[in-house]
């Protein structure tokens, strides 16, 4: 396991961030502690989660998981806040008041005095986000929060809220969390050489594609266990077919390396330029084992030529990286909040 540095700080994070959106929802907590140790010996030092995920559940498994293994201290634990908290219209969004109630429930569910990287979930224009970081920055000097970062935040906000801090004297993102994959590499036209230019870690969360670039799906071939079925995931996200001509090319260059298709698509995410560390998200133990493995899978520039000839940079063969209405900058009135 190699360890990179979380943008322009000084700390330094596993090549691979464990993500926990099926911990507590679609794995019970005893194998999803199974899936934390495991991922810690392994040498994993980056977890990620958000207080959304699995009803609040997968923050609380996750701090149960440090508490019992006394890893805490040397564990870099994220979470996110914004989505609902409960039926009161002011327990969401990017407020003062929502956030610093987020921030002190999820304490409360990690088992923990701070959080070392408190992220954005998602953009909104409904708050200036000059409140927004004034709230972080009050974290940060009360303790609470070590770092802050974005995720899913288009370029101009990006720069919107650099600008915000350096205007305000305020402590600044150091990492955006955007969708990216080599079935959509959209994030490379703007969002990766922003967070370059900046000192900014990308760390991308979906980098299977929501499971698409495991190799157990083909034409007509929909597993029911997979959120893909009859060629569209639960987001209507459509599996085209580029995108089997890739996982078919995926599929002979794994066999050449002795990896699987998942661990071939991970490493690749790993390897590209800007890229801190992907975020894994696994359902289950072997998953986990199977992703980590992907640190062992070594490219070389051909490998890299070989993709590009069917997915060029910047391009995509499956719209995901907006393709799901995350980026929802309407204004207030014309959005539901239920």
């Amino acid at each position: 396991m190699e360890y990179r540095r979380l943008g322009r700080t000084g700390v330094r994070v596993s090549e691979i961030c464990l993500g926990t959106m099926m911990f507590g929802m679609k794995t019970d907590t005893p194998e999803s502690l199974r899936m934390i140790d495991y991922a810690l010996d392994a040498g994993v030092n980056f977890i990620d989660t958000a207080d959304v995920y699995a009803g609040n559940e997968s923050e609380r498994i996750v701090g149960q998981a440090l508490t019992a293994s006394g890893k805490r201290a040397n564990t870099i634990v994220a979470t996110k806040f914004f989505f609902a908290q409960g039926e009161d219209v002011n327990a969401r969004g990017l407020s003062r008041r929502h956030l610093i109630d987020a921030c002190d429930a999820s304490l409360k569910r990690l088992q923990t005095d701070w959080i070392d990287l408190y992220q954005i979930h998602r953009p909104s224009i409904d708050v200036p986000i000059d409140e927004t970081l004034r709230a972080l920055d009050d974290l940060i000097r009360a303790g609470k929060i070590r770092y802050v970062g974005s995720s899913m935040f288009p370029g101009w906000q990006i720069v919107e809220s650099l600008w915000i801090a350096k205007e305000l004297g305020l402590n600044r993102f150091i990492c955006e969390q955007p969708a990216y994959h080599l079935l959509d590499r959209t994030a490379e036209r703007e969002i990766i050489p922003a967070a370059q230019s900046f000192g900014m870690a990308v760390i991308p969360w979906g980098p299977l594609c929501g499971g698409l670039l495991t190799g157990k799906y083909d034409r007509d071939v929909w597993p029911e266990d997979g959120r893909w079925q009859d060629g569209k995931d639960n987001w209507n996200r459509e599996a085209t077919p580029l995108a089997f001509d890739v996982l078919d090319l995926l599929r002979t260059m794994a066999a050449e390396k002795e990896c699987s298709v998942s661990q071939l698509s991970l490493a690749w995410c790993a390897a590209q330029s800007g890229v801190t560390a992907p975020i894994i998200g696994p359902r289950t133990y072997d998953q986990v084992v199977d992703n980590l493995g992907s640190v062992n899978v070594e490219l070389e520039a051909a490998d890299f030529e070989r993709i590009d000839a069917l997915v060029p940079p910047y391009g995509y063969a499956v719209r995901y990286y907006d393709g799901a209405g995350f980026l929802d900058l309407r204004p207030h009135s014309a959005r539901s909040f239920v």
